[in-house]
């Protein structure tokens, strides 16, 4: 598996903090500390988790898996992101292997000086991720029955 765990900046405008894809499980204060910044007055903070009823079915556990060049396509999308919007930091981390209901599956975070971009570009990050990046999700209900469908 692909990885880039960097809380230091990386690219040129040292926007982009904390990108990665993990088998281990995630840290909100770590991907809340990586966009933390004196010159952002808003944090927009999106975490996904692992629901216990989906289709009015009960989800036993979900596995998540990516593609090797899971991370540099999130990359991508991030770098985007921070050239169209306004911001000043942007950090996402997915999970992958099974996870139980309540557990984290995705954190991401945007700061900028304002909120309405803190919030666009953290939508933005979660949307595009989700439709762009290569990570696939298996649901296992408690039936036993399972079914690959979209990561969102």
């Amino acid at each position: 598996m692909a990885q880039m765990n960097d809380t230091a900046a990386t690219g040129a405008t040292g926007r982009l903090r904390l990108l990665d894809i993990r088998d281990t499980p995630l840290s909100l204060d770590e991907v809340f500390d990586a966009v933390r910044d004196p010159a952002a007055g808003g944090t927009a903070l999106f975490v996904g988790t692992v629901r216990a009823v989906d289709q009015e079915q009960a989800v036993d556990r979900l596995t998540y898996s990516s593609h090797p060049s899971a991370v540099d396509r999130l990359r991508e999308v991030a770098t985007r992101i921070a050239d169209e919007c306004d911001i000043v930091a942007l950090a996402a981390v997915h999970r992958v292997g099974e996870l139980a209901v309540g557990d984290l599956a995705v954190v991401v975070a945007a700061s900028a000086a304002h909120r309405a971009e803190a919030f666009e570009a953290g939508r933005r990050l979660i949307d595009e991720l989700k439709s762009e990046v290569p990570v696939w999700k298996q649901q296992t209900y408690s039936d036993g029955d399972a079914i690959w469908v979209h990561a969102d």
